[in-house]
Order: structure tokens, then C-alpha cells, then sequence
């Protein structure tokens, strides 16, 4: 968990006991509800890993992680309040204030979670403890409010979030992408067998190819197919190898790309 990327607008991380924790939903529901810590016993507890990424990510970044989260179905909570048709859009608030506008459709789905822990612990505090949200498909600013206590139904024509006030679209869906973990850039490797590697992730859709291309001193190369290692889920990101053997000297330029 210390590993895992963390992005946000908190200067100090909120703290937020679970006696003090509530979550209040309202809005454009049939009935207003407010959870508090041990309301959730009730409801059936899962667990799903979900790889993360920040909108922020630059090609081949590190603002993507992968864990398992354990928490409630956002649409099991959501039921109890009764979502009016014409709500379109979920504007959740942190206890400091930050807010994100999620689409009803992605919080009803399966596999958005309240999610109270992470591999098999607590959640951390600077991961939101003591609930957040995870909703695999969407980068963040559009979905993954920590220290969550508030859900408001509400429409997109009607209200703005923390980062859409901002200028962001008010839509997030993460794009399909591939990153080159091995070699590193600017890595000298001997003549011989060299073995690629990286990750690549659609959430939502899942990695159907990778492929490969080097270029070298004497002109670009065709793309060929990576190989691919399982795949855990559409919502986790994919491994994927190439093996390649150096013998031309000089300067290789490394390329991947990913279908979903």
C-alpha cells in the first residue's frame, strides 16, 4: 500500500475516525439516507482488484496502481435512497470539500465500490480512510473521492465538481495505454537475447494485444505481437514480454502500443 500512487488536492490528509464517519446521500432521491460506520454490516461485502490511474499519467508514468479493495456496492446504498430517472450524475464530497461528478451508470454498475480496505488491510489514511470510492473505467478527478461522506444526485447540467469548475471535462473514461517497465530508458544492454516488459490497461475493456516495435540506426522496424500474460480482469492492467536479440550497435528507440 505505501507504494501505491497517490494524487490529491489535501495539503494535510483529513482525519476521520470511523465513529465520527458518516455518508449522507440526497438529492434526487426518493428518500434522503445517512450511513454511519456500522450501517454497513447489512450490506454483502466483496472484494475486487481494480488497477487505478491518474488522468495526470504521462507515457510510461507511474501514476497507476493496482490493488484489491474491499468494500459495498456503490448501487447496494444508492438502492435505499431510490435514484430518481432523470439523476444522471453522482456529485461525491470529501470531508475537506473536494467533490467529483460520477455518471449514475458507472456508481450502479457491479463493480463500483465503497471501499474500506486495501490488500487485505485498513484502508490507509492517505488512501481515505475510513471509505472512498473506487470505480474502475474513470480517472480519478471524475470518480475516486477519498475521505467520501457525501453523495448528491444530481445532473450534469445542473452542477459542477472540484476539478470540472476548473475546466476539465465533466467526462473521464481512461484511454487505452501500454508502458515499458524493462529495459529503462537510456539502459545500455549487451549483445544477445533482451527481454521487453511492461504493462498495458483498458479498465473496462481489457488488453486484447500488445505489440512491439524498435527502431534502430538503420530504420524502424515492422510492429510484432508481444506476448501476453493473463488476464486477471478488464478492470486490472495486463503484463506483456517481448524478446528480442541486440546485435546491431548504436541507439534503439523502444515503442509499445495496446488494443483493447
Amino acid at each position: 500500500n505505501a507504494d501505491f500512487y497517490r494524487i490529491d488536492t489535501a495539503l494535510t490528509v483529513p482525519q476521520l475516525s470511523r465513529d465520527e464517519w458518516q455518508l449522507r446521500i440526497h438529492g434526487m432521491v426518493d428518500r434522503e439516507v445517512t450511513y454511519r460506520f456500522e450501517d454497513l454490516k447489512r450490506f454483502e461485502v466483496v472484494e475486487d482488484v481494480v488497477t487505478l490511474t491518474c488522468v495526470s499519467n504521462p507515457v510510461g508514468g507511474e501514476l497507476i496502481s493496482n490493488a484489491a479493495w474491499i468494500g459495498y456496492r456503490v448501487r447496494d446504498l444508492l438502492a435505499e435512497a431510490g435514484v430518481q430517472p432523470d439523476a444522471d450524475m453522482v456529485l461525491s464530497m470529501s470531508t475537506d470539500g473536494w467533490s467529483a461528478g460520477t455518471p449514475v451508470e458507472a456508481l450502479t454498475a457491479d463493480d463500483a465500490l465503497l471501499a474500506i480496505g486495501m490488500n487485505g488491510e485498513p484502508l490507509p489514511v492517505e488512501h481515505g480512510y475510513p471509505a472512498r470510492l473506487v470505480v474502475p473505467g474513470l480517472y480519478g478527478y471524475v470518480s475516486a473521492t477519498k475521505w467520501v461522506v457525501d453523495l448528491e444526485l444530481t445532473r450534469f447540467d445542473r452542477a459542477k465538481a472540484y476539478w470540472t469548475q476548473r475546466g476539465w471535462s465533466a467526462h473521464g473514461p481512461i484511454k487505452t495505454e501500454s508502458r515499458i517497465d524493462v529495459p529503462r530508458a537510456g539502459q545500455d544492454v549487451p549483445v544477445g537475447p533482451v527481454k521487453f516488459g511492461g504493462v498495458a490497461w483498458a479498465q473496462g475493456r481489457g488488453v486484447r494485444d500488445v505489440e512491439v516495435q524498435i527502431g534502430s540506426p538503420s530504420g524502424q522496424g515492422d510492429w510484432q505481437p508481444a506476448e501476453l500474460g493473463a488476464s486477471y480482469s478488464d478492470d486490472t492492467w495486463r503484463l506483456w514480454s517481448f524478446d528480442w536479440y541486440a546485435q546491431e550497435p548504436g541507439t534503439h528507440e523502444i515503442t509499445a502500443r495496446a488494443t483493447d
